[in-house]
């Protein structure tokens, strides 16, 4: 079975995720759909000095937002706020400096967050990490699972009152089109079981980030949630974590601005805001989340069991900090099991 979904995958991959595949679906794209002002309005963008996310923060802030870029390198996330102030001639571009794979890092953020600033219209999880070993974060958990899923569980979470009570919030998760070769996992969310197949690990993230994205939905009828496939892009962070498929891909790999262009639509249109929420979407089309045939589809019982599980990494990070709130410069590391 995984055969045949690599391969299904893999074929519509050269049809449909290339930059071929972009320039044949923006045929059909609605130009007058990014003619907006979103001036006053706040967009949270992790991962936002490079690639996708760097690209969203620009194309955000050509438009009057208000950008937070959440990076984890402050160096590179000052360079980039230069380069993104200087074209767009938007000011209003801010740094926060956070590691997402640093679980009460992310959560410490979040809630000074959420008492600094009167609103976030607009979070959009981007930040992503493939890592080929098996790595622990300060809290024990598996790298890849720590920055994909459970940073942005602890910070969509802890920023949903700070978006409900924000004028037309959305929140919006840059997945991808791996997932669609993976079912849902809930026996071993940190790969500790058999071989350590970093790809299939992202994979699996990317999977259990759409999942999240259809719970939120109907968890949370105020704020619209979607999840997206970018296409086969040409990042820093795939040339880095896929060296081979890079280099075969080429020139066949879309741009940054290419792989940001339904992120920029999700975050700024009005017609996506009136789209049913908790859809995936590529190339401005709400998508399929499973292949056909393809035996992806999770139970009721094992995505209730999921998020049991992510809740109980959250309380204990949670209750860390209420029995022992350290300073900025210390922060609690609570052991996960």
């Amino acid at each position: 079975m995984s055969l045949y979904r690599n391969t299904i995958w893999f074929l519509n991959g050269i049809h449909q995720y290339t930059r071929q595949g972009f320039e044949k679906a923006s045929k059909d794209f609605e130009p007058k759909d990014l003619d907006v002002s979103v001036v006053g309005r706040a967009f949270m963008i992790t991962g936002a000095n490079s690639g996708i996310g760097k690209a969203t923060a620009m194309a955000i802030a050509k438009k009057g937002g208000t950008v937070h870029m959440v990076c984890r390198n402050k160096d590179r996330a000052e360079e980039a706020k230069s380069d993104i102030v200087s074209v767009s001639g938007n000011t209003e571009v801010y740094v926060h400096v956070v590691d997402m794979s640093q679980t009460c890092q992310v959560w410490e953020f979040a809630e000074a967050f959420k008492k600094q600033y009167p609103s976030l219209n607009v979070l959009i999880n981007n930040a992503g990490c493939m890592v080929h070993k098996r790595e622990l974060n300060a809290e024990g958990l598996e790298m890849n699972f720590a920055t994909n899923t459970m940073g942005v569980y602890i910070l969509t979470e802890t920023l949903i009152p700070l978006l409900e009570k924000s004028r037309d919030p959305r929140v919006i998760t840059v997945s991808s089109g791996g997932m669609l070769v993976q079912e849902l996992r809930v026996d071993d969310l940190q790969s500790e079981k058999g071989y350590f197949d970093g790809v299939m690990v992202y994979a699996q993230n990317k999977r259990q980030q759409v999942v999240l994205t259809e719970h939120w939905a109907k968890t949370y009828p105020l704020v619209h949630f979607s999840v997206m496939h970018p296409g086969w892009v040409d990042t820093p962070a795939v040339s880095k974590s896929m060296p081979q498929f890079h280099h075969m891909m080429g020139d066949r790999l879309r741009t940054a601005e290419q792989g940001a262009d339904t992120v920029v639509w999700l975050a700024l249109s009005r017609v996506a805001a009136r789209t049913r929420s908790g859809q995936f979407f590529q190339d401005r089309e709400a998508v399929p989340a499973h292949l056909p045939l393809a035996w992806t589809h999770s139970s009721a019982e094992d995505i209730q069991s999921f998020i049991t599980k992510l809740e109980a990494l959250a309380r204990a990070v949670q209750s860390q900090h209420e029995a022992d709130p350290a300073g900025p410069l210390d922060p609690p590391r609570p052991q996960f099991v």
